[in-house]
């Protein structure tokens, strides 16, 4: 069966080709090829020669067109992700290029098995929290005036104590910016149209996924590849807020497990899953470990900025998953010794300042008073 990967050149496409590849798949890849993921152009060398490239953009219709053809399952990764201030770019990107996958498909009566929807752990906001006298709570997001003042906990909506994150399911939705919201968006044209069209379709909400080729130029998200292009000039990582968010990493080798499974398995159709680390861990605690793998004797500057759009806490309940045969298999430190390798390897330019200040001119990163 040929498979298609969209964003396929990519880092999760990448690494998702060349396992459908070792397990007997054909497989075509579309992808746009754009910056500032892609800094060089032309076809990526990391890219199995293997596979059939098409160069074409998810907005176009004729490039679906193209691409779908003698296609029987698509797994979809192409999206657009920062923390700048396009928004539309988002719904144009990841919501009608999702609409018209499904609008060619049906149109050209085409029989696809599955569609493979990768989503995004944004999608919770803030998630589960407890509160220890009201019980779980799902907060709205923190206010600008909150943020401002450097009061980053989550209060109770009830009784105004400071609540516990907890383990997040994938129950309740609660977008808290232009990329969760549009990655939702997303989820609801899949999981609708495939259903009403009798095309099987699986969402995957990825935790923070990490590991050897997530570009170093894209700058705007991904704390390995922040922090680990700073320590490697000698830099300390720059943190926000106070260091001590939680965060949720998941290695890339287990999400692309996570791919293949719901590819090929039919219990999986028609569900959500969440496809996380299964651990929690704090800034500070990450910036800590970067800085004892690479034999760095820095301590993480604290800038006393928030980024506009940061969640306080997130960790994915993956147990879902894990009842489909799934399991997390690869620790934080050897994820991230094997992305530093990769790194350092490449030659690279840091491009963390020019992200700093374009973020700041822009609005999005902001200093609390």
């Amino acid at each position: 069966m040929r498979v298609l990967v969209t964003g396929g050149a990519g880092f999760i496409g990448s690494h998702t080709v060349d396992a459908l590849l070792r397990r007997g798949y054909q497989v075509r890849v579309l992808d746009a090829l754009v910056p500032p993921v892609h800094a060089v152009q032309g076809r990526p060398p990391h890219l199995a020669p293997e596979a059939e490239l098409v160069v074409g953009d998810v907005r176009r219709r004729e490039d679906w067109e193209q691409a779908l053809a003698g296609v029987g399952a698509v797994i979809h990764l192409a999206a657009h992700q920062d923390y700048l201030l396009d928004f539309s770019r988002f719904a144009h990107v990841n919501d009608l290029g999702t609409a018209l996958l499904y609008e060619v498909a049906v149109a050209n009566r085409l029989p696809l098995r599955k569609v493979v929807v990768g989503s995004s752990q944004a999608v919770y906001g803030e998630g589960r929290y407890a509160c220890p006298v009201d019980g779980p709570q799902f907060p709205d997001p923190r206010t600008l005036e909150q943020l401002r003042r450097g009061r980053w906990e989550i209060p109770c909506p009830r009784c105004g104590r400071v609540m516990e994150p907890g383990w997040t399911d994938e129950t309740l939705v609660a977008p808290h910016n232009q990329y969760a919201v549009s990655k939702y968006a997303q989820e609801l044209y899949a999981r609708t149209l495939g259903r009403l069209h009798a095309i099987p379709t699986v969402v995957l909400r990825y935790s923070i996924v990490q590991g050897p080729r997530q570009s170093p130029s894209n700058a705007y998200s991904g704390v390995l590849r922040v922090f680990g292009s700073r320590l490697l000039r000698g830099l300390p990582p720059i943190v926000y807020e106070d260091g001590r968010q939680i965060r949720d990493y998941v290695a890339i080798d287990d999400v692309v497990e996570a791919n293949l499974l719901v590819l090929e398995r039919q219990a999986a159709d028609g569900e959500v899953f969440n496809v996380g680390g299964d651990r929690a861990v704090t800034v500070l605690e990450y910036a800590g470990m970067l800085c004892e793998l690479l034999g760095a004797e820095l301590e993480p500057e604290m800038s006393g900025e928030f980024r506009l759009g940061d969640v306080r806490h997130i960790r994915s309940d993956v147990s879902k998953l894990k009842a489909l045969g799934w399991q997390p298999k690869t620790g934080l430190r050897q994820v991230a010794s094997a992305y530093l390798a990769w790194l350092q390897s490449l030659g690279f330019h840091d491009h963390t300042e020019e992200a700093l200040e374009r973020m700041r001119r822009l609005g999005v990163l902001r200093r609390a008073e």
